[in-house]
């Protein structure tokens, strides 16, 4: 059995990365949204992640309880390594990464897939402003950060989230087919 691949998806903050997870994963049932865990408040809002203090963090990472781990914006991110048992069964999975631990993902992963989402400055400072977890300050910071460079060699699928929710998820999906894989 061939085995899943593991489907990243990056892109700056605001740009919707977790709708269009969850649009991708209600349309196809047969990827594996992957849970993160995240040394957030749990009443901090944003994503359905498992919120841990960092200590709790730190010994699952000495555990070896991640698959990769990474650190951005003052917080710590986890993938639990129960993603290794989805993938060997062939099933695909599909996680928010950050660009930074793209690299290890390459070396990591049999069949790594990079998305790439992007959208224009004015739709990110809206979404950043709706979504209200960052202060004004934060979100300038933030905004700062949108045009980044992924890795050398990395080679990611990159798809506009710009348009409606359904265009993303039509072309997320095309980019995805076994002929891409």
């Amino acid at each position: 059995m061939k085995p899943g691949r593991f489907i990243a998806i990056v892109g700056p903050s605001g740009v919707g990365k977790d709708t269009v997870m969850e649009a991708i994963c209600a349309r196809n049932c047969d990827i594996l949204r992957v849970r993160r865990v995240i040394t957030r408040n749990a009443d901090a809002g944003g994503e359905d992640a498992e919120a841990v203090t960092p200590e709790v963090f730190e010994a699952r990472v000495q555990r070896g309880d991640f698959a990769l781990h990474w650190q951005a914006h003052g917080l710590r991110y986890g993938i639990p390594a129960s993603v290794d048992a989805a993938l060997k069964a062939g099933r695909d999975v599909l996680a928010n990464l950050s660009r930074a631990v793209l690299p290890e993902l390459a070396t990591r992963f049999d069949r790594p897939v990079i998305v790439l989402l992007t959208a224009t400055p004015q739709v990110l400072a809206a979404r950043l402003s709706t979504r209200g977890r960052e202060s004004a300050e934060e979100q300038v910071n933030r905004l700062k950060r949108a045009d980044f460079k992924l890795a050398e060699g990395l080679n990611p699928i990159v798809i506009r989230n710009d348009g409606t929710l359904d265009s993303t998820v039509d072309a997320f999906t095309a980019a995805l087919q076994p002929e891409r894989a």
